[in-house]
């Protein structure tokens, strides 16, 4: 990139930014992300790309998103996605298409243990990046095969579940282990050497899911937009989730799995309590993109010259 191209783009990255942290675009000022919202702002009518796949139900392209500077983000560039170690012949046959150069893993090693290794086309190999789910996963673990319900109501009801994944949401803002790891893969994504990737997690929702609304508000997609997308996980998961509840039901392991929704779910909850804490520790998107992640307005004009056309 030529140095008048880097200082044109690090003004355009440098002024989307400041445009996506105006209070328009806070968490507490938020368009609805809902039917009658789309008619005031058009960009969140843009489908979501899913890539339909027989092993896994949130895998997804994040382009499409018109952004402040008037651009849209490129296709075929990132994908998010929820485990692969359940994919299919078929799949990896799709996935092969995709031309992936890099296939980021979020996951612990105990969720490694439990579900299994990534499975991708021949030549890609994961890069385990592992973002802390605070034990989320064995605890869950641990209170389904208790099979007690008495001990699962006292682990996850009575609002310990939703307290459980917003206090996960913090971390992935007050964690350095947590923030050197979105941190990392965003510089990936900014190297113009980079090709395709896809990130994920286990569920594809709420690690992917921030790394996402990240990464889609750095390249100045709206906030209603971003959190549109982040959201739509509940749509993509729901009848996988209902499935794996009425499985435990019918095999007496839970009597009252609906338990566990808080946990399967996305919620704006959950997204404010992170967008809360940035606030609280940076005092901007901008602050945490800068000073949270470490990235210098070079990778950020990197990043959006490479991701918006």
């Amino acid at each position: 990139m030529s140095r008048a191209r880097i200082r044109l783009a690090t003004a355009a990255a440098a002024a989307a930014l400041a445009i996506g942290t105006l209070p328009a675009a806070t968490a507490a000022t938020a368009a609805p992300t809902t039917s009658a919202s789309f008619r005031h702002h058009p960009w969140e009518a843009e489908p979501i790309r899913q890539i339909p796949l027989q092993g896994a139900v949130n895998v997804r392209d994040i382009g499409g998103y018109s952004t402040y500077t008037g651009g849209r983000v490129r296709q075929g560039l990132v994908y998010r996605a929820d485990a692969l170690s359940k994919l299919t012949a078929a799949d990896i046959t799709t996935v092969s298409g995709l031309g992936l150069t890099k296939a980021v893993d979020f996951r612990i090693p105990m969720e490694l243990q439990y579900d299994g290794a990534d499975k991708l086309p021949p030549g890609l190999s994961p890069t385990s990046r592992p973002v802390s789910d605070l034990g989320l996963y064995g605890t869950l673990v641990g209170a389904i095969s208790s099979g007690d319900p008495v001990k699962q109501e006292q682990m996850l009801g009575g609002g310990r579940a939703e307290a459980y994944m917003r206090d996960i949401y913090r971390t992935f803002v007050t964690s350095p282990e947590n923030r050197a790891q979105f941190a990392a893969t965003l510089r990936e994504i900014a190297d113009g050497g980079q090709g395709p990737l896809l990130y994920h997690c286990t569920s594809g929702k709420d690690r992917t899911g921030w790394m996402t609304y990240v990464l889609l508000r750095a390249l100045a997609v709206p906030e209603s937009a971003a959190a549109r997308d982040y959201l739509a996980s509940n749509t993509f998961r729901a009848t996988y989730d209902a499935q794996l509840r009425a499985g435990l039901k019918q095999s007496g392991r839970m009597q009252n799995p609906d338990l566990l929704i808080p946990l399967q779910e996305v919620r704006q909850d959950y997204l404010d309590s992170a967008t809360s804490q940035l606030e609280a520790d940076y005092g901007s998107f901008y602050g945490y993109l800068t000073d949270g992640l470490g990235l210098d307005l070079r990778t950020l004009a990197r990043l959006h010259d490479k991701m918006v056309r």
